[in-house]
């Protein structure tokens, strides 16, 4: 199959001249061993991404290739851009395919899922579903990608008991995993204090992922000054 190209460029060339406005080293920085990095920055991306929504996305992701990390990157934003289909389960293979290649945190944390708030109030029960599999899989960034997608459109009464129990049956030794886990936590107890209080005090976290729960928590501006007092008391 020819390959897609946009304004007669294939998407390789598109970010390498968008690559020497960006910020490599910064980049690389910020991923550690994480190979072949552009450093290109996220506005520029998602202006391409906009792009190749409103072009013929199928034949890109028919021909997208990952060798870069913004490769990558770019295909969940199109993800984000184009309308889901009108099956579902065929919109999520599409994200299934993705996650697949997921080598970074910054390419698992720019996802999101596409068609709005619309999209998910139709599709609620069954994205809860599909994202809990993803907590419960085996690779770091599949994980990650399930706990930060829960955090990001289910953190709200209906759902927070199950994703407190959720995320306290994590067991994954991963770097990423870890502070996905201590970052979604701290977001729990800014929306919800006093559930979120009495899950820390009975809950069955590793060490290092309790203690840097506790440290976001204390990093947050949103926590007042006594309830990160009482926080810091809960430390092992």
């Amino acid at each position: 199959m020819e390959e897609f190209r946009l304004d007669g460029l294939t998407v390789k060339e598109h970010l390498l001249i968008l690559a020497e406005d960006g910020n490599r080293k910064f980049t690389e920085g910020l991923h550690p061993g994480v190979e072949h990095v552009l450093g290109i920055r996220l506005p520029a991306l998602r202006k391409l991404a906009a792009r190749i929504a409103k072009a013929d996305w199928e034949r890109y992701f028919d021909t997208a290739d990952g060798f870069y990390m913004e490769e990558r990157m770019l295909q969940g934003m199109v993800l984000g851009c184009i309308r889901p289909d009108e099956d579902v389960e065929v919109y999520l293979h599409r994200v299934t395919r993705f996650v697949w290649i997921i080598n970074s945190w910054s390419v698992c944390d720019t996802f999101k899922f596409g068609g709005g708030k619309a999209f998910i109030r139709r599709n609620e029960a069954r994205l809860w579903e599909y994202l809990k599999e993803w907590m419960k899989a085996s690779g770091e960034y599949e994980v990650r990608f399930g706990v930060v997608m829960g955090m990001s459109y289910f953190l709200d009464e209906a759902h927070l008991e199950e994703y407190l129990s959720l995320l306290d049956g994590i067991r994954h030794e991963g770097y990423y995993v870890r502070m996905a886990v201590a970052w979604a936590l701290s977001f729990c107890f800014v929306k919800f204090p006093e559930q979120t209080m009495a899950f820390l005090r009975h809950c069955h976290l590793d060490d290092f992922t309790f203690r840097k729960t506790i440290q976001k928590i204390g990093e947050s501006y949103r926590v007042s000054e006594d309830m990160k007092k009482a926080v810091k008391a809960l430390k092992r």
